[in-house]
């Protein structure tokens, strides 16, 4: 559950759902995957919404144009 770690940031953990996807295709990974799975972890859409315009601020998730994919730029990004 996502209140259960104050510690990780709702944008770490969509970062690191991202991370455990396969992409599909030019390292993009469908955003309807990652949000499943941060739903399930006890996130809410409003708090996915909000991890995902802020993972993307910081540099940490690229969000395509069509708002369907994400791309994780880089390997070097430290993610808190």
């Amino acid at each position: 559950m996502i209140g259960a770690f104050p510690a990780v940031t709702p944008p770490a953990i969509t970062v690191e759902i991202a991370r455990g996807i396969q992409p599909v295709q030019d390292g993009r990974v469908f955003i309807e995957l990652i949000n499943v799975h941060f739903l399930r972890q006890g996130g809410t859409g409003e708090q996915f919404s909000a991890a995902v315009a802020l993972a993307q601020e910081r540099g940490w998730l690229e969000l395509h144009e069509s708002g369907t994919y994400v791309r994780l730029p880089g390997t070097g990004a430290s993610v808190k």
